[in-house]
């Protein structure tokens, strides 16, 4: 899913324009020079310029049979272009892809099937929440390239002056305490929009719950469970130890703005925004510390949404066997625990996650990733994104309405959009 900011959040793939990528995938082949031209397009802030750079340089010195052809792509209007390209005759080798969105590109036909690949891509050992919307009815079509996710960036200063130690919050129920114990005078002890519904997955993930469920072309909103209930029950208690909207999402206004400003002591967000706080205030830095997202029980982290990018090989890729070879180096060990360095993302593996054990906001990411989960892996889900009736229901909610009620409306939206023709 497009991660920025994390939204990870799905791009929705439209109607294709077969004309959208007629002149900018280029084709593979031969490159002039005796060597296979293999065309990747990575998306948008995903490596800097930089690394890109670094890693053309060796995976070719590696595979001097090859050459690399990046080009970086806008994540805005992503879906329609990748739609296209898969669809045409001149599709590039590889492409990033955000990880909720491999589903609906593989319903097509469009990917090839990587499951063979697996074993050598040390593919027992993914995050789950990168590898499970990877695959698609039974078959692997994503490979897992990396992840970001949700963690607490919290004010060490308001901690410290309310004495509150944030190695100690391993519970919701801990960490509910202590925001009641930072929410005094003038600070607010969180700040949480109504609609951060990425932050309601998790803890409607730890009760046992999810947004929907089902199997194939048959999929039933669940919102209205008793585990899913809990889960909004939780997120209203916790949302209302701050002054934060309930009618609007973390981007009205800008969570980074907010906390800026100088009396929020917590929001829920990825570690990169730290450094949008510190643009907007130059005061806070060395103030922002992270952890993770507390677990109902000490013995495991919150359940996360995992955001982050799969790397996918069209079925019409011109070199097909040099596109896997490029995949298996950006996604192997070298390459991962550089772009980890590099970029301050979880690796892809969870053998992995101690590359950036000295970068805080990455190392409590990667606690998180653990236990990482994703939305329903299904087609169909782009269409309940398309018109979100899960924001509907927060704010319904946390306003006063019966939650038992909204949720049931909510569950009948979801299932009616997942379930809709194309």
């Amino acid at each position: 899913m497009k991660y920025r900011l994390l939204a990870g959040g799905s791009v929705l793939v439209v109607a294709a324009v077969l004309s959208a990528c007629s002149t900018s995938s280029g084709s593979a082949g031969d490159s002039g020079d005796g060597r296979t031209t293999v065309d990747v397009w990575l998306m948008r802030d995903s490596v800097s310029a930089a690394f890109q750079k670094e890693f053309v340089r060796g995976f070719e010195a590696e595979h001097p049979e090859i050459r690399a052809k990046v080009q970086i792509q806008e994540w805005d209007g992503i879906g329609q272009k990748i739609t296209a390209a898969l669809a045409s005759n001149d599709a590039p080798d590889v492409i990033e892809v955000g990880n909720t969105q491999v589903a609906q590109f593989a319903s097509s036909g469009g990917l090839l099937d990587l499951s063979d690949s697996k074993g050598e891509l040390k593919g027992a050992d993914w995050l789950k929440g990168l590898a499970e919307p990877g695959s698609y009815e039974g078959r692997q079509y994503g490979i897992p390239y990396y992840a970001a996710n949700r963690v607490v960036v919290y004010r060490t200063d308001l901690f410290e002056r309310a004495g509150v130690d944030a190695a100690a919050i391993r519970t919701r129920e801990q960490w509910i305490e202590a925001t009641t114990k930072l929410n005094k005078g003038d600070t607010q002890g969180i700040y949480l929009p109504g609609q951060l519904w990425y932050a309601l997955g998790g803890f409607i993930w730890d009760e046992g719950g999810d947004f929907a469920t089902g199997s194939g072309e048959e999929w039933k909103g669940a919102l209205d469970t008793p585990e899913a209930l809990r889960g909004m029950e939780f997120y209203k208690r916790l949302q209302a130890l701050g002054k934060g909207p309930k009618d609007s999402d973390e981007d009205d206004p800008p969570q980074a703005e907010v906390m800026a400003k100088g009396q929020v002591a917590q929001i829920i967000a990825t570690p990169g925004l730290a450094n949008a706080v510190i643009e907007n205030n130059a005061q806070l830095k060395g103030r922002l510390g992270f952890f993770p997202i507390p677990g109902k029980t000490a013995d495991a982290p919150g359940a996360v949404f995992t955001g982050g990018s799969d790397l996918v090989i069209p079925a019409a890729a011109g070199d097909p066997d040099e596109a896997l070879t490029l995949v298996k180096e950006l996604t192997g060990d070298t390459w991962q625990k550089k772009l980890a360095l590099a970029m301050s993302y979880v690796p892809n593996r969870t053998s992995l996650a101690s590359v950036v054990a000295n970068d805080p906001g990455a190392s409590a990411m990667a606690v998180g990733a653990a236990n990482g989960r994703a939305t329903p892996n299904t087609p169909g889900w782009a269409a309940v994104e398309a018109e979100n009736p899960v924001k509907d229901y927060m704010t319904a909610v946390l306003v006063g309405g019966d939650a038992a009620k909204e949720a049931a409306k909510a569950s009948q939206d979801i299932t009616r959009a997942m379930n809709a023709n194309p």
